[in-house]
């Protein structure tokens, strides 16, 4: 098998977190194939069921996506049933989200394919090689969280 260490390529961070990611999105898309569901759909479902109420803007930090990008796929995945959408009481112009119990029995069907995926895209290294790279990660992410288009709320 060739090595993409010969590549000029190699020592470009960003290009190889791309790469991982459009690999990561194949894997997923392989194993969660039949739930016509993506990352992102697959996300903001798990957040919701997690903190059912929240905010549509709090989501979107939740979630790490702008807000006219939540909403639509928001409004797609009450067009499946999965969520739906409330005015707030004492604010009219808030939307918030609430799962349904088909985004429920969705997610719990989806826990095993989707946490394959996940495992598969790292697969290629041994557990403790696993959690560090997951904890530097994580450490890159944090550290330049607010530079995101959409940043992510940290808590």
């Amino acid at each position: 098998m060739k090595s993409l260490l010969s590549s000029p390529l190699a020592s470009r961070p960003g290009f190889l977190i791309r790469r991982l990611h459009q690999i990561h999105l194949s894997l997923f898309a392989a194993e969660c194939a039949s739930f016509q569901t993506t990352p992102v759909q697959y996300s903001i479902l798990s957040v919701v069921v997690a903190q059912p109420g929240l905010e549509q803007s709090a989501l979107a930090k939740e979630v790490g996506v702008d807000r006219t990008t939540l909403a639509n796929v928001v409004a797609r995945l009450i067009g499946r049933g999965l969520l739906r959408r409330q005015q707030g009481e004492e604010d009219r112009r808030l939307k918030h989200v609430y799962p349904t119990q088909a985004c429920r029995k969705l997610l719990k069907e989806m826990e095993g394919p989707a946490r394959r995926a996940h495992e598969r895209t790292i697969d290629a290294l041994g557990n403790g090689e696993r959690e560090r790279f997951i904890k530097s990660l994580v450490r890159l992410v944090n550290a330049r969280n607010e530079l995101g288009r959409a940043p992510l709320r940290i808590s």
